[in-house]
């Protein structure tokens, strides 16, 4: 395997994971006691790369996580649960870094995170009267943000629990969540190879739209559990597809070893299938069911048919064959919530 650099959120730090190989992997550290929750790395300077954090808000390093600052000080919500680059939308140069908070707002930064721009019409949709997360039900957040990877106006939120929300005009004006896609929306990809396909995992299944969000169906076939939570996209081919689910949010998120999780691969119009093989230690290097829920699940941009599941817990799992076999990574972190790509070397 060639070289690889990863940066993933821990809840607590900020890890970036270095290989020569893709088999030992060396450990930094950085941003511990932050509660960093999200990571997002820019796809065209990769050393450019934003932490979200439980209630400390937005960092940004420039030297590939050798020193951090703080951005975002306009910001006035300072739990991140998510953030993401739109590398379709450039302004001199700079990609721009979107932001999602707690309670449910959205931010755009297009000049490296030195001012940032709100979007109020966000939580005045209709529907935001009855967005609730459970653990917190007097509040909402937005989950998970999808710039569209081609059209700099088109822009996915996924609102935790709320459901997708739509703007197609960069942000300034949003439209509510639509029938067939599901309201407790956990993760949202949009792929550039076909342009109208976004693809939703949530708390109730799985669902499509192949119209650019206008409308939405749900995809479950092949599925015995529906609460799903990983979400990637095969970068060569829109077809191939993955899902991390178990059967409710009380199992997934159990700490104990007893998450009851399965990985599912989809290829097009053929249902869902389980992979891995049964017992603890599965014939093809993956448990079915997994003991820890996979909370991260990542494709890598130049690499069809690979695919990084980040555990609950820390552990690291691969497949360089599309799901067919698996193996461990050496390395383990305290705990891994998301995971974000970028190159050796970068540097």
């Amino acid at each position: 395997m060639q070289p690889i650099r990863l940066f993933a959120a821990t809840g607590d730090a900020v890890a970036r994971l270095d290989s020569r190989d893709g088999a030992a992997f060396d450990v930094t550290l950085s941003l511990e006691g932050s509660g960093a929750q999200c990571v997002a790395v820019d796809p065209l300077d990769p050393r450019r790369v934003y932490a979200g954090t439980f209630d400390d808000g937005v960092y940004r390093t420039l030297d590939s996580g050798e020193t951090w600052e703080p951005v975002g000080a306009e910001i006035p919500h300072k739990r991140v649960l998510s953030v993401a680059m739109a590398p379709a939308r450039r302004t001199n140069g700079r990609t721009a870094v979107y932001v999602g908070t707690e309670p449910s707002s959205l931010y755009r930064s297009e000049d490296d995170g030195r001012s940032w721009e709100t979007f109020p019409r966000l939580p005045e949709l209709p529907s935001a009267p009855t967005w609730s997360f459970p653990p917190r039900p007097w509040t909402s957040h937005v989950r998970w943000i999808a710039p569209h990877d081609r059209d700099p106006d088109l822009l996915f939120a996924g609102i935790e629990l709320g459901g997708v929300m739509r703007s197609r005009d960069g942000g300034q004006t949003w439209e509510d969540r639509k029938p067939g896609s599901y309201h407790d929306s956990h993760a949202i990809e949009t792929h550039p190879a076909a342009p109208g396909r976004v693809y939703e995992a949530s708390g109730g299944g799985v669902a499509l739209s192949d119209d650019a969000g206008e409308t939405w169906a749900p995809v479950d076939g092949g599925m015995d559990r529906h609460y799903v939570w990983g979400l990637a996209v095969d970068p060569a081919d829109p077809d191939l597809w993955y899902v991390s689910a178990s059967h409710s949010a009380r199992e997934a998120h159990r700490a104990n070893g007893d998450a009851q999780a399965v990985l599912y691969r989809k290829r097009g119009d053929e249902p869902w299938q389980a992979l891995g093989g049964d017992g603890a230690s599965g014939g093809d290097g993956l448990p079915r069911p997994l003991p820890y829920m996979p909370y991260a699940l990542l494709t890598l941009r130049e690499r069809p048919g690979v695919l990084l599941a980040g555990l609950q817990h820390g552990e690291l799992l691969i497949t360089e064959d599309a799901g067919d076999s698996w193996r461990r990574l050496a390395v383990k972190l305290p705990a891994l919530l998301a995971l974000s790509e970028t190159t050796a070397a970068a540097g």
